[in-house]
């Protein structure tokens, strides 16, 4: 009997796209240990980009009792991290599934996914925006004082592109409504939002080691 191999997180991502009438070329980062993964479609629904917003209210709900939990996670971490030098496994677990969960709200709110996001912190095959993380060995003790204070100058860029994102999402419902499409340069600043934002973020919680590259994906 042949074992059938487990596909990896970028072929399912590619798996969801094809499904979905996209192409399986994934646009990805560069390496770092936090990324986001991305498709852009062909075609997208020309009047959902009206209801999104409303159909995702119960999302919303969920994400501000899943961002409590997280400060009392963050919290707990905090010692955890001072006196073990290691960020526990099973936080750093919940913390990226929120950070998952609402990646996958923002791009549905944002008009780049027309995948109506799931109930839970895992990732999944239908999705065609993820979130990839690698789980840092190590955490220096000084981290948990000062992690937020040195992402500053990439967190105040990471927020400018953000911030770029957001019109560039509401020029795209007007593309989307007219032509059923998301140009792809529109798509790549917003893309780039997520990335950043995503890299700030797992930075400044210490979530992740490796200081964040100043790097735009043009892929």
């Amino acid at each position: 009997m042949t074992d059938t191999p487990t596909p990896s997180p970028d072929d399912q991502v590619a798996a969801a796209a094809v499904a979905a009438g996209g192409s399986a070329d994934l646009v990805a980062g560069s390496g770092y240990p936090v990324d986001v993964d991305a498709q852009l479609l062909p075609e997208y629904s020309r009047f959902m980009p009206l209801i999104k917003w409303l159909i995702l209210i119960p999302h919303y709900v969920v994400l501000f009792f899943l961002g409590i939990g997280a400060a009392f996670v963050a919290l707990i971490a905090f010692f955890a991290t001072l006196f073990t030098a290691r960020y526990p496994e099973g936080m750093w677990n919940y913390m990226v599934g929120v950070h998952r969960w609402a990646l996958r709200v923002t791009a549905y709110h944002m008009l780049v996914s027309d995948t109506y996001p799931p109930f839970t912190l895992e990732e999944t095959a239908d999705d065609t925006v993820q979130l990839q993380a690698r789980y840092p060995e190590h955490v220096a003790r000084w981290r948990p004082f000062f992690a937020g204070l040195i992402c500053i100058p990439y967190a105040i860029v990471a927020s400018l592109i953000y911030f770029v994102a957001g019109i560039c999402s509401f020029i795209a419902f007007f593309t989307i409504l007219f032509t059923k499409k998301v140009p792809e340069g529109l798509f790549n600043v917003i893309h780039n939002g997520f990335t950043w934002n995503m890299r700030a973020s797992f930075y400044s919680y210490w979530l992740s080691t490796e200081y964040p590259p100043f790097e735009w994906d043009e892929d």
